[in-house]
């Protein structure tokens, strides 16, 4: 991991103006990692969005060398929200930039949010129940589930359906939703495990290495609304064949 320079804000979090105020009390152990890279169009809503969520959560932002002005947006958010920011010196992918969050959180709970506004916030008690309640110590939010969602490109969709099937068929589980950006673990789970990711396998990575660790992924319903590649969305063909790569490799190695 490359030296990371950090920005941190000491501010008391601001109370949530509506949302889950009497579940928000149980966040206080939650760590909540969002990686960004040239999000300046969402990345101060989708902060607040999860503050009002989650008031006592440890927020992280860690910028993955952004250069259209999300590093200025960053360093002029309101101190009440209370955000640590974590600066990588270049651009290193995603999965680098989560990696970096994880070693950086101090919470129980570690929960990914991508800084687009794709996944809502206001997801978070369905999230975090299973482990609150000890049924499980990896969560994942499934888009495939029923909740509303608006419609995502079909070949974005078949890619998905795909990958999750080769996972349920090379590491014997039934996941919906391999692929989906909202993963939450017990902060003793993902820190006790090595990862070596840098760019979207990150997802296949870590869901192979849970499953190997016999950690059975409870999913749960999440709403979902996409963004259409001249909003900002990064990911492509040649990360669906990293992530067949990588759910090959780390299914005969660590």
């Amino acid at each position: 991991m490359t030296a990371a320079a950090n920005l941190g804000y000491n501010a008391p979090a601001v109370e949530p103006a509506g949302g889950f105020p009497a579940f928000a009390e149980r966040f206080v152990h939650l760590s909540v990692i969002i990686p960004c890279y040239n999000e300046l169009a969402t990345i101060q809503e989708i902060v607040q969005r999860v503050r009002a969520t989650a008031p006592a959560a440890e927020i992280l932002v860690v910028d993955d060398g952004s250069q259209d002005g999300t590093r200025d947006r960053l360093a002029a958010l309101d101190p009440a929200l209370n955000v640590r920011v974590i600066l990588h010196e270049r651009n290193q992918g995603k999965g680098a930039a989560v990696q970096t969050g994880i070693a950086a959180a101090t919470g129980e709970i570690i929960l990914i949010q991508d800084a687009d506004l794709e996944y809502d916030p206001r997801d978070y008690p369905a999230l975090l129940r299973p482990i609150e309640e000890g049924l499980a110590a990896v969560v994942y939010g499934s888009r495939f589930l029923g909740a509303p969602r608006r419609a995502m490109m079909f070949w974005h969709m078949i890619a998905n359906q795909l990958l999750t099937l080769m996972t349920n068929i090379l590491y014997d589980t039934i996941l919906s939703d391999m692929e989906t950006g909202y993963k939450v673990f017990r902060a003793d789970v993902i820190k006790g495990i090595p990862l070596h990711s840098r760019r979207f396998d990150f997802e296949p990575e870590v869901t192979a290495k849970v499953l190997k660790r016999r950690h059975r992924i409870y999913e749960v319903p999440i709403s979902f609304a996409p963004r259409e590649y001249w909003e900002g969305k990064k990911i492509g063909l040649r990360d669906a064949f990293e992530a067949v790569w990588t759910l090959l490799k780390y299914r005969f190695v660590d």
